[in-house]
C-alpha cells in the first residue's frame, strides 16, 4: 500500500550512502557532471545562437520591409489608393512605395554593380530604419530632381568617395538607337552615407529619391512595389490573408520569410546540428549512468536478497534503483540548467570577462560585424534540453533495474 515512499527512501539512501567501492561514486559524479556539463552547453550555445539569429533579423528587417505588395513585372500604378487601403488594415503599422533596379555606379576608373532603392523620404522611415544607420548626411536631404545619392560604408570605400563627390549612374534601361540599345546614364552627388552592419547593404545598397528612381528606370508614375511593416513580423500570413479579402486587386505579395529563405533555413540548419552534437555530451553521460547502476546492482546483491525474503516483489527492487538513476540524473539536469540560464542571461558580463582575462577579443570589431555576442534565452528550449536529459536518464536506469529485478535470493546468498 506504501511502495512509493519505501521505494523512494531506499532510492534515496543507495545514492547517498558511502559504498565499499569507492570508484563507483567516482563514476556516479561523474555521470551527474556530464549531465549538468551537457545541459549548461546546450542551453547557452542555444540562446547564443538564438541571439546572432534575433540580432541578423533585426539588422537584415531594419533596412527592408516585413511584405511588399506588387503587380505583374513588379510594376504597381495608382500605390496612394492603395496605400490608404492597407493601412486601415489590423495588423500593419506603416507603408511606403520604391522603385528597385540594377545599376551600375562608376566614380573614375572603379565601377560597381548595385542594387538601387528608390523612397520617398516622407513614407521610408514607415517601413525601414535607415535614417538611425546613417553614419553622414540624413535621408530627407533626398530632393525630387536633386539626383542625391546615398550609399552603403563598403560601397563609398570600394568607389573612393565621401559626401559631396559625383557618380555615374549606368541603368540597363537604355534607348534605341541606330548605334543600338544606348544605356542611360546619370550623374548623382553623394549626400550621405550609412552602415547597416549588413555586408550585403553595405557594399551593394543605393538610395535616391523614389522620382529620380522613376526617370531613370522609365517608371512614367509606376513604382516597384508597396512595403509593409507590421506590429509582429510573424504576422504576415494573417495579413496576407486579409489583403486577399479586402483589397479587390490583383496583387502579389512577398514576405521576409520568402526573400531571405535561404539565410534563415541554414541558420535553423546550423541549430539542429549543434543541439544534436551537444546532445552526445548528455547520451555519454547517461551510459556513464549505465555503467554506474550495474556495479551498483552487483554491489547491492546481498541487500536485494534481503529485500526479496522479507517481501519485495521484483517491481519494487526495479523501482529503488530506478529512482536512484534518476535522482543523479535530475541533479544533473537541474544544476547544469540554473548554471545554463544564469550564463545565458549574463553573456554580457561572461564574455567580457574573459576577454580581459586572456587578453584577445572573440569578434574583432574591425573585423565583424557584430562585435558583440547577443544572447536570447527561450525557456521552451531550458525546458526541452531538461526533458531530454530526464528522458535519456531513465532510459539509461532501465536495464540495470530491470536487471536488479531478476536477482534470485538463493543464488545471491549461496555463498553466504
Amino acid at each position: 500500500m506504501f511502495k512509493l515512499p519505501f521505494e523512494l527512501l531506499l532510492g534515496y539512501r543507495y545514492t547517498r550512502a558511502k559504498r565499499r567501492n569507492g570508484f563507483i561514486s567516482f563514476i556516479s559524479l561523474s555521470s551527474m557532471i556530464g549531465i549538468a556539463l551537457g545541459v549548461f552547453s546546450l542551453i547557452t550555445v542555444l540562446s547564443v545562437m538564438n541571439g546572432f539569429q534575433e540580432e541578423l533579423r533585426d539588422r537584415i528587417l531594419g533596412m527592408t520591409a516585413h511584405m511588399t505588395l506588387s503587380e505583374q513585372q513588379d510594376r504597381l500604378g495608382d500605390w496612394q489608393a492603395l496605400y490608404k487601403q492597407v493601412r486601415g488594415l489590423k495588423h500593419v503599422t506603416g507603408a511606403a512605395p520604391n522603385v528597385m533596379g540594377q545599376g551600375m555606379l562608376t566614380h573614375g576608373d572603379k565601377v560597381k554593380g548595385v542594387l538601387v532603392r528608390g523612397v520617398l523620404p516622407k513614407y521610408e522611415p514607415e517601413v525601414a530604419d535607415i535614417e538611425s544607420k546613417m553614419i553622414v548626411g540624413h535621408l530627407a536631404e533626398l530632393k525630387p530632381r536633386a539626383y542625391g545619392i546615398i550609399i552603403g560604408k563598403e560601397l563609398a570605400q570600394s568607389l573612393g568617395v565621401s559626401v559631396g563627390d559625383k557618380v555615374t549612374m549606368v541603368a540597363p534601361q537604355g534607348s534605341v538607337s541606330p548605334m543600338g540599345v544606348i544605356p542611360r546614364v546619370k550623374r548623382f552627388t553623394v549626400t550621405g552615407i550609412f552602415e547597416a552592419g549588413m555586408f550585403e547593404y553595405d557594399s551593394g545598397l543605393a538610395i535616391i529619391n523614389l522620382q529620380d528612381a522613376q526617370k531613370v528606370f522609365k517608371m512614367k508614375g509606376k513604382v516597384s512595389a508597396l512595403q509593409l511593416k507590421l506590429d509582429d513580423m510573424f504576422n504576415v500570413k494573417e495579413v496576407r490573408n486579409e489583403i486577399g479579402d479586402k483589397v479587390k486587386k490583383l496583387l502579389y505579395t512577398r514576405d521576409w520569410t520568402q526573400q531571405h529563405a535561404n539565410f534563415f533555413k541554414a541558420i535553423q540548419m546550423e541549430k539542429r546540428m549543434v543541439f544534436i552534437f551537444l546532445t552526445l555530451i548528455i547520451m555519454v553521460a547517461a551510459f556513464n549512468i549505465v555503467s554506474t547502476m550495474v556495479m551498483v546492482v552487483t554491489d547491492k546483491q546481498k541487500d536485494i536478497a534481503v529485500l526479496r525474503t522479507i517481501g519485495a516483489t521484483p517491481g519494487s527492487i526495479q523501482a529503488i534503483f530506478i529512482i536512484q538513476g534518476l535522482i543523479i540524473g535530475i541533479v544533473g539536469s537541474v544544476a547544469g540548467g540554473i548554471l545554463g540560464v544564469i550564463a545565458s542571461m549574463n553573456i554580457d558580463v561572461i564574455v567580457p570577462f574573459i576577454e580581459r582575462i586572456f587578453n584577445f577579443k572573440f569578434f574583432p570589431a574591425d573585423i565583424y560585424y557584430i562585435s558583440t555576442i547577443p544572447s536570447d534565452l527561450h525557456w521552451e528550449d531550458v525546458w526541452k534540453v531538461s526533458g531530454l536529459a530526464f528522458i535519456m536518464t531513465l532510459i539509461a536506469t532501465l536495464y540495470p533495474a530491470r536487471r536488479a529485478s531478476k536477482i534470485q535470493p538463493a543464488e545471491a546468498l549461496r555463498h553466504d
